[in-house]
């Protein structure tokens, strides 16, 4: 009798592989809004910036200098040096005025990003709705 000979397979199941990708697709789905976490801050349009013109009563300014100092202006009164406390506490005080408060953040040119995003954490945690970074126009004659 005489025997056939098989020809050799050149298929490959991708099956075990389409399992494994589907299985790490999950995990990732789960743990990545776990990972994220951070301060929500509204950023202005690139192609459209408009300066605001709040008024000036309602206008509530955080500035933080080179050493992390934080200064508190609130409405047309003056710029006075508060601690973290201080700040949330304000702030909080504020915001039972007026629910719809928007805070504008001013960092020195030189200031530690940190020091902004420690502001940015505080803001959060007073439970401002709406926060602004303030920018200086940059001039034409300037480069980039």
């Amino acid at each position: 009798m005489a025997r056939k000979r098989r020809k050799p397979m050149a298929e490959i199941n991708v099956v075990p592989y389409i399992d494994v990708m589907m299985v790490l697709l999950v995990i990732f789905m789960i743990s990545t809004p776990l990972l994220t976490q951070g301060v929500k801050v509204e950023l202005p349009q690139a192609n459209e910036t408009e300066s605001l013109d709040p008024k000036p009563s309602e206008t509530v300014i955080v500035k933080v200098d080179e050493q992390g100092q934080y200064h508190l202006t609130i409405g047309t009164g003056k710029e006075k040096p508060v601690n973290r406390d201080e700040l949330v506490e304000q702030i909080k005080n504020k915001l039972l005025d007026k629910p719809k408060l928007s805070v504008l953040v001013a960092g020195d040119k030189d200031v530690r990003y940190l020091f902004v995003m420690d502001v940015l954490a505080l803001l959060s945690q007073a439970g401002i709705p709406n926060v602004g970074l303030m920018t200086k126009a940059i001039e034409d004659n300037q480069a980039i």
